[in-house]
């Protein structure tokens, strides 16, 4: 159970209406001409901006923290052997071509089932993971095919980087953006460059850290040329992060694990800001969650690992001092973050204006400041 000024608060407090014509389903051209709400937590002013207003705010010394991940094609969409369609979305890699996935539908796909997603590429559905995912195996045509998974500890790191490579070249080519559900639309070839933040570098994210979207080239060079620094890390979004919150007790909730890495340089980066009094902007949840997992002792720690860190009132988050952020789902945990960092009471107000003012809501959306 969590509270603020003494009132518990429970999954049913973040809810709110939000009308369907809200949601964007097309990214905002150019990038930087989104709309920008700017929170002052400190006394809940509320402005209302554009998205490039957001170098006005940056003191020379400040940080930008950016989430490099860059998003798989991990929507494979194909056929059961009765000709009726079938769609994995791949999650995470296991090695020896093993995915864990989600599949749908997911009655009809027993494990041994096999989804042809193209001539070159098929897909064998396994057993079930006891968290709502599927161990999956991708077939190539062309690589191996006859290797089974019994193979797999006779492999050697050439075999291993082989069998990564060959998945990543079907995956290009065969899959799909994995656009949000709520985006009710195929995905298209701008979706490819449109859904990837310019920074973007290393693949295995199964959604884009969609505060990043809204940068541009342009004004990533405004913000150096007004003395910020910036500092990369990398956490790779998996689908956990946008697991609904089943149940009434926040502290029941189970976050999935998710692949992150800070640098040695970034860390530094981090700390010598800190240490000259100077802010430490975080672009999206995705970068919040991650400085939070690398916190300790009043220091930024450089590694990597896996976090399932749940950031909800009244964690009250350290390691951040500005925070870039798109407007999220009801009752997600994403609303939850933004609520430990600018109070329950503010951020409802915030979103409940947001739907009121217009602003464009999830991926393609708007974004938010929290000063």
């Amino acid at each position: 159970m969590t509270a603020e000024r003494g009132r518990v608060l429970r999954t049913a407090d973040f809810d709110f209406a939000l009308p369907p014509e809200r949601v964007a389903t097309e990214a905002a051209e150019p990038r930087d001409a989104s709309r920008l709400m700017v929170v002052h937590r400190d006394t809940g002013r509320i402005e209302h901006r554009v998205f490039r207003d957001l170098v006005e705010y940056v003191q020379p010394g400040d940080a930008l923290v950016v989430n490099t991940t860059r998003v798989l094609k991990a929507r494979l969409l194909g056929r059961r052997d009765s000709g009726a369609p079938a769609e994995v979305l791949l999650l995470k890699p296991l090695g020896d071509h093993r995915w864990e996935g989600m599949v749908q539908p997911g009655n009809k796909l027993k494990p041994g089932r096999v989804v042809t997603v193209s001539p070159e590429l098929t897909v064998e559905v396994g057993d079930a993971t006891g968290r709502g995912t599927r161990i999956v195996r991708l077939i190539h045509a062309q690589h191996d095919a006859s290797r089974g998974a019994s193979d797999a500890a006779a492999d050697t790191a050439a075999d291993a980087a082989a069998d990564a490579a060959a998945d990543a070249t079907a995956i290009e080519r065969d899959g799909h953006v994995p656009l949000p559900p709520y985006i009710e639309r195929a995905d298209t070839a701008a979706d490819a460059m449109r859904y990837q933040t310019v920074y973007a570098r290393e693949t295995g994210s199964v959604a884009a850290p969609t505060a990043g979207l809204h940068f541009t080239s342009r004004l990533l060079g405004e913000l150096e040329a007004k003395g910020m620094r910036r500092a990369d890390v990398l956490l790779h979004v998996g689908a956990g992060t946008f697991k609904p919150v089943e149940v009434d007790d926040l502290a029941e909730h189970v976050m999935h694990e998710e692949w992150f890495d800070v640098s040695a340089e970034s860390a530094a980066t981090l700390d010598a800001t800190r240490a000259a009094g100077h802010h430490v902007w975080a672009v999206g949840t995705t970068s919040v969650r991650t400085l939070e997992s690398c916190w300790a002792d009043g220091r930024y720690r450089a590694g990597s690992g896996e976090t399932s860190i749940f950031i909800h009132p009244p964690y009250v988050p350290r390691a951040v001092d500005r925070v870039v952020t798109n407007f999220h789902l009801p009752r997600s945990t994403l609303l939850m973050l933004v609520a430990a960092l600018a109070g329950h009471e503010l951020t409802m107000h915030a979103y409940h204006l947001a739907v009121d003012e217009g602003y464009r809501f999830y991926s393609y959306g708007d974004a938010m400041l929290l000063l």
